[in-house]
């Protein structure tokens, strides 16, 4: 069970849920029910119980499901989505393909997740949602957020596939788990996610019957009934394999979250001395499962200069993300220019993640935090 650094090690985890993976298989290849089998199901009932949502809905992927979500609303062409310009490109793809504007926000440079007031004053008589990203493993404040939507007769589609198992705390000391505060949450199950299966996949959340009635059309051709269908639609299903492995490790998620936290907590105290490793900022109003160890860099320190330093020693590292969506090419033609949006772009040119995951043995998240320090010294 060792081998070289990794980001994330899917390999050693697998080894400990081997056989349950197995067993699972077996259920599904003896059936031969590979599309939309007993165990997309009762996954799909155990994940309803873990989040206390009415309805999930699963999908192809992450992408998918959130596409599948704005589907269900038929915005009118043009219509604006509120959206951070920090986030993975799929959150802002999805909003362009349907014909929609996307409109960028800026986020709080501690946390990085969207920045409420900024938010706030971009809301035209053309804005019809808003797509909060809990990044990197901790919800954005949604209780503010979705009261400025509710002023405004906005929707809010969350997107969690860097979060799923976090909580968010409410004023009143309540909890609801990411994914399921706003009309509709997605996620991804890519293989590298807190909860990933061996392929892709995905899952839609919501609280609201006639929604999830639409999106389950939508995801399966737009029918309502075999050979009826009543709106237009898309092939996007989570097959039966698939569902057989996030059955198995659904089960130890919150166990996966807890040792990405213990990871974390170890380095931020290696760190704690390093005026120039500004460690990840917990906030008061989430849980943080840690999808992502992400540091900001002092001033005058040459990231990518780490990066390479970090790889000639076997020290993997990752840059999320270089490029700001608002700086995308493929999205110029909205006009956004550099500067429009300086607390994103900064983040953009200094931070870097750290390997973390469930898996990680202490020896070898000391050979990551030596090589870091050396870096430093």
């Amino acid at each position: 069970m060792k081998g070289k650094l990794q980001m994330v090690d899917l390999v050693n985890q697998y080894a400990k849920i081997k056989d349950e993976i197995r067993t699972e298989f077996d259920r599904v290849l003896d059936s031969a029910a590979f599309i939309n089998g007993p165990l997309v199901h009762e996954f799909q009932s155990d994940l309803e119980s873990y989040l206390d949502v009415k309805h999930v809905i699963p999908c192809a992927n992450g992408t998918d499901a959130l596409q599948v979500i704005m589907m269900a609303y038929d915005f009118p062409a043009g219509s604006e989505v509120i959206v951070p310009s920090y986030t993975y490109v799929a959150t802002v793809e999805v909003i362009a393909l349907l014909g929609l504007k996307p409109v960028f926000v800026e986020v709080y440079p501690d946390t990085f997740n969207v920045d409420i007031e900024d938010l706030s004053g971009k809301i035209t008589h053309k804005t019809v949602a808003v797509v909060p990203v809990h990044l990197y493993g901790q919800c954005a404040n949604m209780e503010p957020l979705i009261e400025l939507a509710k002023a405004n007769d906005l929707k809010v589609f969350e997107d969690t596939a860097q979060a799923i198992g976090a909580d968010y705390i409410y004023s009143n000391g309540s909890k609801a788990k990411a994914g399921t505060m706003g009309n509709a949450g997605a996620t991804s199950f890519f293989p590298a996610k807190n909860l990933g299966c061996y392929g892709d996949g995905g899952a839609i959340f919501t609280n609201e019957d006639e929604l999830a009635s639409k999106i389950r059309m939508i995801v399966n051709h737009g029918q309502s009934k075999r050979y009826h269908h009543d709106s237009i639609g898309v092939n996007s299903r989570l097959d039966s394999l698939q569902a057989a492995v996030l059955k198995v490790k659904l089960k130890y998620l919150d166990d996966y979250s807890e040792s990405r936290r213990k990871v974390a907590s170890n380095y931020d105290e290696a760190f704690r001395s390093s005026s120039l490793i500004i460690t990840p900022h917990r906030s008061d109003f989430s849980t943080h499962v840690f999808h992502q160890y992400t540091v900001k860099l002092g001033d005058g320190i040459d990231r990518d200069d780490l990066h390479s330093f970090l790889a000639d020693r076997g020290i993997p590292s990752m840059i999320y993300y270089p490029v700001p969506n608002h700086l995308q090419k493929a999205y110029s033609y909205f006009g956004y220019e550099k500067g429009d949006f300086p607390i994103t772009e900064d983040l953009c040119s200094r931070v870097i993640s750290f390997p973390i995951h469930s898996e990680m043995r202490n020896e070898q998240q000391e050979t990551i935090i030596s090589g870091v320090l050396e870096y430093f010294s």
